[in-house]
């Protein structure tokens, strides 16, 4: 591989790196509401929690966790496609 090509995937890699680091801050904001609404879900009396409120919150709050996990996944895929990449340019 020549130094140009190389050269442009050190450049995807570094996007690659860039948009993993968004979809971890990404991740980390989503599990800051995630917890506040679980706490607020929380500290409804358990009437209310039983309510449609209550259900509607608490389903949020399992979308939510949702995802994230997808958001993990596709951290790790990234991660991978940038560790195949550096492989490549290594060669």
């Amino acid at each position: 591989m020549n130094n140009t090509r190389r050269k442009n995937i050190r450049a995807l890699i570094d996007r690659i790196e860039a948009l993993h680091a968004e979809l971890e801050a990404i991740n980390v904001d989503l599990e800051e509401l995630k917890d506040e609404e679980e706490e607020c879900f929380d500290n409804l009396p358990e009437s209310l929690q039983e309510s449609e409120r209550g259900e509607s919150m608490q389903e949020a709050v399992d979308k939510m966790d949702d995802v994230m996990s997808t958001l993990e996944d596709a951290l790790e895929y990234l991660s991978d496609a940038s560790s195949d990449l550096e492989d490549v340019v290594d060669q």
